[in-house]
């Protein structure tokens, strides 16, 4: 495998043709990530989900206020009835692990508490987004942990479509709040999944200032990549309409247009 190799799986036709004068494994296992959907039944070990917390743990965190937790699931009626709340995602169930990461505002609410401090300021929605800003930096230290040592993984923000029945079945308490699950296992070879193409680099990056004058040409291009990639998968060929779709009615969140007060509930005031 060559240098260009990853970027032409990452990007197509539209790759980057400055390539870096350095490379590394670490940059390469990046740019291969792929979403894994197929799994084997094989378990995950504690030694090994004990490495992949101490690589979420080595994930910058704001101020080291290390707003988050996570809850192993491995129980397998657990995780199909998490698997329910998904839409039905069974990779759920077909891997062994689930990783639910948590906004946690309980454990520094108590530290204050106990300090004779009256925790007002984890009321604000900034104390909330610090949190949530925290659980996703240390998931995707997991995420690509786990893959560094052979795993496969895939997000499952869909938990959100009902995050107080999650809180139930996890047995969260006030002022913890479930972001989104991180499945983890063994890919199942059979069933192997290829790298999904992104948006070239000039819809995304920016110099100095914000400039759109490109997106419109990015995004047709996009689209036409990105067909080739969602029909072999079985799945509708237009991004664009994804898009659409999600952003164009409230019907398209599925559910999740009802965070704000799913947060209240769990005791976060987003003041």
């Amino acid at each position: 495998m060559t240098v260009e190799d990853p970027y032409r799986a990452r990007y197509g036709p539209g790759a980057p043709t400055d390539l870096p004068d350095r490379w590394s494994d670490l940059v390469a296992a990046q740019l291969a990530h792929r979403s894994v959907r197929a799994y084997l039944p094989d378990p995950v070990s504690d030694a090994t989900l004990t490495t992949l917390i101490a690589a979420a743990q080595s994930a910058p965190s704001s101020s080291n206020l290390q707003l988050w937790s996570v809850v192993a699931v491995r129980d397998p009626r657990r995780r199909a009835r998490l698997a329910e709340v998904a839409g039905g995602q069974w990779h759920i169930t077909e891997a062994p692990l689930l990783l639910v990461w948590l906004a946690d505002l309980a454990r520094a609410r108590r530290i204050a508490a106990e300090a004779g401090a009256s925790g007002e300021g984890a009321d604000y929605l900034e104390s909330a987004l610090v949190a949530v800003i925290d659980a996703a930096l240390a998931a995707q230290n997991a995420a690509l942990a786990a893959e560094s040592l052979g795993l496969g993984t895939v997000f499952a923000g869909a938990l959100r479509n009902d995050p107080l029945a999650v809180s139930r079945e996890l047995g969260l308490p006030a002022h913890v709040f479930p972001v989104f699950g991180l499945v983890v296992g063994h890919a199942d070879p059979a069933r192997p999944t290829g790298v999904k193409p992104r948006l070239a680099q000039r819809v995304v990056l920016h110099h100095e200032r914000y400039d759109d004058s490109t997106q419109a040409d990015g995004i047709g291009d996009y689209e036409k990549l990105l067909a080739d990639f969602y029909t072999e998968a079985g799945l509708e060929p237009s991004w664009v309409r994804r898009v659409a779709e999600r952003f164009g009615s409230v019907a398209g969140l599925r559910g999740r247009d009802r965070l704000r007060e799913a947060f209240r509930r769990q005791g976060f005031q987003l003041r």
